[in-house]
C-alpha cells in the first residue's frame, strides 16, 4: 500500500507539521508513505518538490504572492485568513500521483490546488482522502469562521469582504467549490469532533463520507523532561509559577485571544491575591516584540523556536500552558504541551475539548470568559498534586494521539477504501 500526501508547504504551520508527522508515523508501521509539496523554502530530502526548477519555482512563488495581493484588494484588514483560488496545478498526469495507491490531500491553498484541480484528480482513478486542517474547503474563502454560519447555505454577504452582497466573491467561490466537488468521491478526515460537526452543517459537503481521526506527533520528542533542567536551559527562575503560551502578535489579534489572556492574568492577580513577582509569562513563536501588549506580569519572549527538541524543553519548563484561542481545529500547541506533561488551560472551543479533560489534565474555561480563564489558572496554581496532573496530561496523549494509534486508524481507513475501490 503506497500513500502520497499533498500539502502546499513542508512543515510550515499546523497542517505542514501534521502532514509530515502522519507520514512518519505511517512509515513506522511499515507503510510506504511519501509527501509532495507545492513549494519548498529549503532543501528537504524527506519530501518531493512539485515546483522543481528555477522557472517553475518562481512561477509558483508569483502565484502565491499574487493571491496575497488580491486579498488586499478584496478583503478587509481583519485578522481572518481568506483565500482566493485563482492559480493552481493540474496534477492529473503527474507520475508521482499515478504511481500511488491512495492520494491524501492536506492543506492545498496558496496557488496549489483549486477546486477544479481537485476535481481533475478523479481521472487518476485513485481513492482520495482529504484532511481538513481548517474550514476553507467548505466556505467561500475564509479559513476561520468564528460565529459566521453563511457556509451552511451558500455563503454571500461575507463580513470579511470589502464589497459584500448576496452574490459577492465569497458566494462565487462557494459555487465553484460546490460544482467542482459535487461529482468527486472523497473521504473527509476531520481531526476534531468540532470540525466533523462543522462539515455536517455545511450545505456543500455534508453528504460526503466524514471520519474523525486526530493529528499526531512524535511522543519520543515531545515527552516530559526535568522541569529544573529545562528552566536552567531557558534561564527561567526555578521557584516561579510559569505560564507559557504561543504566538501573540497583538492585543487586537482575534484568532489567538490575546486580550482574554491579558484580562485573565489581571483577574488572577487581583482576585486571587497572588504576588506578581512569583508569576512569569513565557511566550514563544513571536517574530518580534514591536506590537506586543503590556502584560500584567513579567513576560519573557523567546522568539520563534523551530527545533522541536527545544520546543519540548519550553513546554517542560512551564507549570501551565495557556490556550486562549477563540477557534482552532486541533491546535498542536495544546497536544505538544500535554505530551510534555504540562497541563493546559483553554477555552471550550474547536478541538481543544478533544484533548483537555476538565480538571483532569487541565481546565476548560467558558468560551470568551476571562474570569473563567483566570479561574483555570488559579485551579492549576493551587493544585497540591501537580505531578498527578502532569502524569494525566502525558497519559491522555499516549492513549489518544500517539503516532502508533493515529497511524492505525488511518491504515484501517486506507484498507477499507482500497477494498471498496477494487470491488467497485
Amino acid at each position: 500500500m503506497k500513500i502520497l500526501h499533498l500539502n502546499t508547504y513542508a512543515g510550515n504551520g499546523g497542517a505542514g507539521k501534521a502532514c509530515l508527522r502522519l507520514s512518519r508515523a505511517l512509515q513506522k508501521q511499515g507503510i510506504d508513505s511519501e509527501v509532495a509539496v507545492n513549494f519548498l523554502f529549503n532543501s528537504n530530502p524527506e519530501v518531493h518538490n512539485l515546483s522543481n526548477g528555477f522557472f517553475t519555482k518562481w512561477l509558483t512563488a508569483a502565484g502565491i504572492i499574487s493571491e496575497r495581493f488580491l486579498n488586499k484588494l478584496f478583503v478587509k484588514r481583519l485578522p481572518i485568513p481568506f483565500s482566493i483560488p485563482l492559480w493552481g496545478k493540474n496534477l492529473s498526469k503527474n507520475q508521482l500521483l499515478s504511481n500511488t495507491d491512495i492520494i491524501h490531500i492536506h492543506w492545498i491553498n496558496h496557488a496549489f490546488l483549486r477546486p477544479a484541480d481537485v476535481a481533475k484528480l478523479v481521472k487518476l482513478n485513485k481513492p482520495l482522502v482529504w484532511t481538513f486542517h481548517d474550514s476553507n474547503a467548505f466556505t467561500g474563502g475564509c479559513h476561520v469562521r468564528y460565529t459566521c454560519n453563511h457556509y451552511q447555505v451558500e455563503c454571500g454577504n461575507c463580513p470579511v469582504l470589502k464589497n459584500s452582497n448576496p452574490s459577492d466573491l465569497s458566494h462565487r467561490i462557494w459555487k465553484k467549490k460546490s460544482t467542482a466537488y459535487g461529482d468527486v468521491d472523497f473521504t473527509i478526515v476531520a481531526p476534531s469532533r468540532w470540525m466533523a460537526n462543522s462539515v455536517l452543517e455545511s450545505k456543500m459537503l455534508k453528504s460526503k463520507h466524514i471520519i474523525n481521526i486526530p493529528n499526531t506527533l512524535d511522543t519520543e520528542i515531545f515527552k516530559p523532561r526535568s522541569r529544573t533542567e529545562s528552566r536552567e536551559k531557558l534561564g527561567i527562575a526555578p521557584d516561579k509559577f510559569i505560564l507559557m503560551s504561543g504566538f501573540m502578535p497583538s492585543r487586537k489579534d482575534l484568532h489567538k485571544g490575546t486580550s482574554y489572556l491579558i484580562e485573565a492574568l489581571e483577574i488572577f492577580a487581583r482576585e486571587h491575591h497572588i504576588e506578581l513577582e512569583k508569576v512569569e509569562l513565557i511566550i514563544f513563536g513571536n517574530r518580534d516584540t514591536k506590537d506586543m501588549p503590556d502584560f500584567p506580569v513579567k513576560t519573557t519572549f523567546l522568539g520563534t523556536i523551530s527545533e522541536e527538541e527545544q520546543l519540548a524543553i519550553c513546554y517542560s519548563a512551564a507549570d501551565v500552558f495557556m490556550a486562549p484561542s477563540l477557534e482552532d481545529n486541533l491546535p498542536y500547541t495544546v497536544m505538544e504541551s500535554l505530551a510534555c506533561g504540562t497541563p493546559v488551560v483553554g477555552f471550550t472551543t474547536g478541538g481543544i475539548p478533544d484533548m483537555v479533560q476538565h480538571q483532569v489534565n487541565g481546565y476548560l474555561a467558558e468560551y470568551r470568559s476571562s474570569a473563567d480563564l483566570a479561574a483555570g489558572i488559579s485551579w492549576v496554581f493551587k493544585q497540591s498534586e501537580r505531578e498527578l496532573l502532569r502524569s494525566n496530561a502525558r497519559n491522555s496523549v499516549m492513549e489518544n494521539f500517539s503516532g502508533e494509534r493515529v497511524a492505525e486508524q488511518h491504515i484501517r481507513l486506507y484498507k477499507t477504501l482500497l477494498n471498496e475501490h477494487i470491488s467497485a
